[in-house]
């Protein structure tokens, strides 16, 4: 049972049970329940905002059918990697994705290199599938870090700020920054924000390239809160990869505006 409170909201001590709901010996997690739900209603909208990029039906689930497993497994990867420690005495480990241990930009980069290569062989822009299917994803960070809370993770460090939020961890109850919540709700600005520049690009990759800016400044801000980031060399890698990309959004995004003509973008 994950424990949870709200002082500040005046929300007493309440229990959570991670499990929605049991078949024989087979547990079906809240967190993947949640996680299936946000995946499907970023299907269903990237199918209904498909005519901006000239795609089809088919194109949209084959991305997401395609990038959805990949994603999965590089996002357990790339967790795996900076945390490699909690794993080299078991290596068997490494498989139990149940028991958590998955990093989104991992997931992004691994979703990012399945649709390229889908891209590649159905003849499509790279751009333009990206321009639609990032919007899809940003739906699905919004819904799956409802996830965390569920679970009692992804929170941030002690606080006293008044919507604290109230965990126990070691047996001990402690008030911390409810950081999944901050990152749903930066995520829903994106969303907006995104839908508007689709509407009004500049160029093919536009939206992309705003993704990878808008998300990234939030990530900064939002993982220095964190207290369960993944480190190198002293450093948070999230932070870290996310200043490497807000430069690199930025400058492609001046780049094209200033010196591509219009439409042919990325």
């Amino acid at each position: 049972m994950t424990k949870l409170s709200f002082p500040g909201l005046n929300i007493d001590w309440f229990e959570i049970n991670p499990i929605a709901f049991s078949i024989g010996n087979l547990s079906v997690h809240w967190y993947g329940v949640i996680i299936a739900f946000g995946f499907m209603l970023a299907i269903l909208y990237c199918i209904k905002i498909k005519d901006y990029s000239n795609l089809t039906s088919d194109n949209i689930c084959d991305v997401a059918l395609f990038g959805a497993p990949v994603g999965i497994i590089c996002a357990r990867l790339y967790y795996v990697i900076f945390s490699f420690s909690d794993y080299k005495d078991n290596l068997w480990d490494v498989f139990k994705i149940w028991e958590g241990g998955l990093a989104i930009y991992g997931g992004i980069i691994g979703a990012v290199l399945t649709a390229y290569i889908y891209c590649k062989v159905k003849n499509l822009s790279v751009a333009k599938v990206f321009d639609v299917c990032i919007i899809g994803v940003v739906i699905g960070q919004i819904i799956g870090r409802w996830g965390n809370f569920v679970n009692g993770e992804a929170y941030g460090a002690q606080t006293d700020v008044f919507w604290r939020m109230g965990i126990v961890e070691n047996g001990k109850e402690i008030f911390v920054h409810p950081t999944f919540f901050y990152e749903s709700l930066w995520n829903l600005g994106v969303f907006i924000v995104l839908n508007i520049i689709l509407r009004h690009r500049k160029f093919d990759g536009q939206v992309f390239l705003s993704y990878l800016l808008f998300y990234s400044l939030g990530r900064v801000w939002i993982e220095g809160l964190r207290s369960d980031s993944l480190y190198l060399g002293g450093l948070r890698v999230s932070q870290i990869l996310s200043l490497l990309l807000i430069i690199v959004s930025s400058f492609a995004i001046i780049y094209n505006i200033t010196y591509k003509n219009k439409n042919k973008g990325l």
